[in-house]
């Protein structure tokens, strides 16, 4: 038990010295997460600003401030605790003989390095796409879910509006595929974690978008509102669009749904006058009974 103690803390607190460095500026650049976001962040809520979509729309829109608290905990504080328990679990699995990294089913180290990012940005995403259609149709998951949908001003910030339980549904399929391809990330997989950032901020910005042809490869504004819709189909009343970073999964399995590009369309859940205001409040949403 104190071997896992010390796991725990060891790699809490090198996640906390990484963020620190990243924080005053002793990370290398591509390591540095925290003004990556940051930076990012800034990009998008200027193109909201210059070309909005929905122009009656604020600049500060309805839980902008909100959503920024969501995004520091979520992107930062709660990421330095949950490394801790992943450390732990990784350890637990040597410890009973399973090496993770024997689980391979893909060297990637033998691959061309673009090739190998490849292949981790489409696995990682696909694990994504599956957790998330997951969120939407186990009763449990989706309670906790439910804090992204309760959105009504769709803007970059909504990306990282959710639980903080989002992070325990979706780290083992994520971390399952990493396994798949050897137990350990690409030296330069800091590109598709930049990516997906600025792809999941898109997705959510009140920007029109939808990439031309490549709207079937990538998720795109336009089709993440939907996803966002308070109203859905009959056939897909549990939810559709549900893409990370790529479309190509909803294409492919049929869970694609794109009537129109209405820009004024009600988003939220029915119900959603359930949802708390306010940041902590939302993030302790879905443990409490009902009465």
């Amino acid at each position: 038990m104190l071997e896992f103690l010390n796991i725990f803390w060891e790699s809490t607190l090198g996640v906390f010295v990484f963020y620190k460095q990243n924080l005053f500026f002793e990370s290398p650049w591509s390591q540095n997460y925290l003004w990556g976001l940051v930076l990012i962040s800034l990009l998008v809520w200027g193109l909201e600003i210059i070309f909005p979509w929905r122009k009656s729309q604020a600049i500060f829109r309805k839980d902008f401030f909100t959503d920024l608290f969501h995004m520091g905990f979520n992107f930062v504080l709660f990421s330095i605790f949950i490394s801790g328990f992943y450390a732990v679990f990784s350890e637990a699995f040597n410890s009973i003989g399973i090496a993770l990294n024997r689980l391979a089913i893909i060297n990637i180290d033998k691959a061309p390095e673009w090739l190998g990012l490849l292949i981790f940005f489409i696995l990682v995403d696909f694990f994504g796409w599956i957790t998330h259609i997951f969120l939407h149709k186990v009763p449990l998951f989706w309670k906790f879910h439910k804090v992204h949908h309760s959105v009504h001003e769709m803007g970059f910030a909504a990306h990282f509006r959710f639980h903080w339980m989002e992070h325990i549904l979706y780290k083992p399929l994520k971390t399952f595929a990493v396994i798949l391809i050897g137990g350990f990330e690409p030296d330069q997989a800091y590109l598709i974690h930049f990516a997906a950032i600025l792809i999941g901020h898109l997705n959510h910005a009140n920007i029109k978008l939808n990439y031309g042809p490549l709207k079937f490869i990538f998720n795109n504004p336009i089709m993440h509102l939907h996803h966002h819709a308070k109203v859905l189909p009959q056939d897909h009343s549990h939810g559709v669009n549900f893409g990370i970073s790529l479309s190509l999964w909803d294409y492919l399995f049929g869970t694609v749904y794109i009537p129109n590009d209405n820009s004024d369309l009600i988003i939220g859940y029915a119900g959603d006058e359930e949802m708390p205001q306010g940041f902590v409040s939302q993030q302790l949403f879905g443990f409490k009974r009902k009465q």
